[in-house]
């Protein structure tokens, strides 16, 4: 359990907030809570650089996302 001291003008804020969406204030301070913890989450690596991974040493910036396909393409052109 979490006591919670608010100003006067923050606190009528939530009270009104809650009311027009038809929460409790302890419903609309959680999920307000659950949401600003998620938007702080740490991007992974690979969601960090996805735009830089291939696109240096090959000239191409899809080496990564289309990999599959390129190596089929390699092949085919290998047979003929």
């Amino acid at each position: 359990m979490i006591t919670l001291r608010l100003d006067p003008k923050l606190e009528q804020s939530v009270n009104k907030t809650a009311k027009n969406l038809g929460l409790t204030k302890s419903e609309l301070i959680r999920k307000s809570i659950a949401e600003y913890i998620a938007k702080l989450r740490q991007p992974s690596p690979w969601e960090t650089g996805h735009d830089l991974f291939g696109k240096y040493a090959s000239g191409r910036s899809d080496l990564s996302s289309r990999r599959k396909e390129l190596i089929k393409d390699k092949i085919r052109a290998k047979r003929t």
